[in-house]
């Protein structure tokens, strides 16, 4: 259900067309949850439908015209109860993990190319983070949105610190194992 309250917190910054929508997915919202343009399409529509948003009105004839959202009191209304609401944490998932559990078994064919490629995907992602935040949140940024933005965003950042912390030490263990010692 956390797609819709996605797109209602980008309406509710925001006003947007479908397509803005998906660019400001792919440049924030989409670090932490993410979503396919045809899947903001489709919730666009259910939450027309369910009275959650509307278009805006526009000047031009709407064939061929991209249409603008708006979040209307009955979606602010529900992304409040929904922010309000309490939610367990989600058990973590992670395919990387179960397959270095499973090369404990099986061999470990693969394993260490793949931690390396991970490793550098983590770097590069936790460097855009730290761009962001360099950019986006100066010293003196201090309100309430922007504290809280920065929260998330910092949240990313220890995340990606985590994973290429974790991976640099996998691919250290990884070095000693038996066979595997470098010359």
């Amino acid at each position: 259900m956390s797609l819709p309250h996605a797109i209602l917190t980008a309406l509710v910054e925001k006003p947007s067309s479908g397509l803005e929508l998906t660019r400001r997915f792919d440049r924030s919202i989409g670090y932490f949850w993410s979503a396919t343009h045809q899947q903001i399409y489709r919730e666009l529509g259910k939450l027309e439908t369910e009275g959650f948003i509307r278009t805006l009105p526009s000047d031009q004839p709407a064939r061929g015209q991209k249409k603008s959202y708006e979040v209307l009191p009955a979606g602010r209304a529900e992304l409040a109860r929904w922010t309000a609401a309490s939610q367990d944490p989600r058990p973590h998932r992670d395919t990387l993990l179960l397959r270095m559990r499973a090369a404990a078994v099986v061999g470990t064919e693969g394993i260490e190319g793949d931690l390396r490629r991970h490793l550098d995907l983590h770097q590069r992602q936790l460097a855009e983070y730290e761009e962001i935040e360099k950019r986006d949140f100066p010293p003196g940024r201090d309100s309430s949105q922007d504290r809280l933005r920065h929260l998330v965003l910092r949240a990313g950042i220890d995340l990606e610190t985590f994973w290429t912390q974790w991976l640099t030490r996998a691919l250290e263990e990884f070095a000693e194992l038996p066979g595997n010692e470098r010359a």
